[in-house]
């Protein structure tokens, strides 16, 4: 690629690279933290295998929600979900299955940067869906 946007150049020096996952979990936090701009925890639960747990440092990086505030949480589900709350209301986004299974069958490191960025310029109802409550909420 030849040019990155600056929160991308930010995300590849933070993560390492710049991969779909990483991509992926990027923009959930910033849906989230759309909907929760004061107060926010996170639950991923992509686990800790690579590439799926790269999801995890995009939520970091976009929401706010880090390991050393404590209000980020990664689960062993081995699922490319994330769930948000700000102690009162729940958000949950669950990625669509034709996006990771793209992701997990054509990405490798010679495209893991075109992928991440057609991950960046989808729409938020192409990469997941959207559960939302005030019954379930977690946080501190």
């Amino acid at each position: 690629m030849t040019s990155l946007p600056d929160e991308m150049v930010a995300l590849k020096r933070f993560h390492g690279h710049l991969g779909p996952y990483a991509v992926l979990g990027y923009r959930m936090g910033l849906a989230a933290r759309s909907r929760f701009p004061e107060r926010i925890y996170a639950r991923v639960h992509s686990g800790t295998r690579r590439p799926l747990s790269c999801l995890a440092d995009g939520v970091q990086m976009s929401s706010c929600c880090t390991l050393g505030k404590n209000n980020i949480t990664v689960l062993e589900d081995a699922e490319a979900r994330v769930e948000f709350s700000d102690g009162a209301a729940h958000l949950e986004m669950t990625a669509l299955m034709e996006v990771v299974d793209d992701i997990n069958a054509r990405c490798d490191h010679h495209n893991e940067e075109e992928m991440a960025m057609r991950i960046y310029s989808m729409k938020d109802e192409e990469l997941w869906t959207v559960r939302s409550e005030s019954s379930a909420p977690f946080g501190r």
